[in-house]
């Protein structure tokens, strides 16, 4: 059972597609979440299927949201950052990591997960794993809590290897589901697919919604 688990996203909804599962079985052991989420998400792709937002009433639907997926996670902890989406990366790179470390000698976390620098698709998805790698670095090594990555870039298994830790979150795939559901307005086109995947025993939904991998970063000194 870890300490206390710390997750740091750059989106709202970042939580619930390969995490949700793990994150419940964290907090359904009694383990304390931190879930650090950098921006509002105002510039998600999607409106919701039958439109629900625009770009201006964006933002305050996807943190009304968020609000509910954490409590769905049984998330008590949620920190907003307020960076603006898709400018992770071109944000002020000290004051982002200075921040996290903040929040990591705050709550102590023996568990990090965010993505993994590079094998994570989206620039802000890059820049968040990142910024909490150099986080980390600036703790004495005993301190250090362990990270565990997610990559999904194509081709990343080549170059980084096998994910060595992979959780079966079978107790929690109707529950990930609501939390997916809960982050309307970018999942509502996909959501039925989903489930009537999952009701239908589709190898792909249940892979999606029952197993969540994930890479120990290996923290060195040489990355600072």
């Amino acid at each position: 059972m870890e300490r206390h688990v710390l997750v740091v996203f750059p989106h709202p909804d970042d939580e619930a597609f390969g995490v949700a599962g793990t994150i419940l079985s964290h907090t359904e052991a009694g383990t304390p979440v931190t879930y650090i989420c950098l921006t509002l998400g105002e510039m998600g792709r999607n409106m919701g299927r039958p439109l629900i937002a625009n770009r201006e009433t964006l933002p305050e639907i996807r943190k009304k949201e968020l609000d509910e997926a954490c409590r769905l996670l049984g998330i008590k902890d949620l920190r907003r950052f307020g960076l603006r989406d898709k400018t992770v990366e071109f944000t002020d790179q000290e004051k982002i990591i200075n921040h996290i470390l903040e929040v990591i000698n705050e709550v102590n976390p023996s568990l990090i997960i965010t993505f993994y620098p590079g094998y994570a698709v989206h620039p802000d998805h890059d820049a968040t794993g990142a910024a909490v790698v150099q986080a980390v670095l600036r703790l004495n090594k005993e301190q250090r809590p362990k990270i565990h990555a997610i990559a999904f870039s194509e081709g990343s298994e080549a170059i980084i290897g096998s994910p060595d830790v992979i959780n079966d979150v079978s107790a929690f795939a109707e529950r990930k589901i609501a939390v997916l559901e809960a982050h309307e307005s970018q999942t509502a086109n996909f959501i039925p697919a989903l489930k009537k995947g999952y009701a239908q025993k589709e190898e792909a939904a249940i892979e999606r919604l029952t197993k969540e991998s994930f890479w120990t970063y290996p923290i060195s000194d040489e990355d600072v």
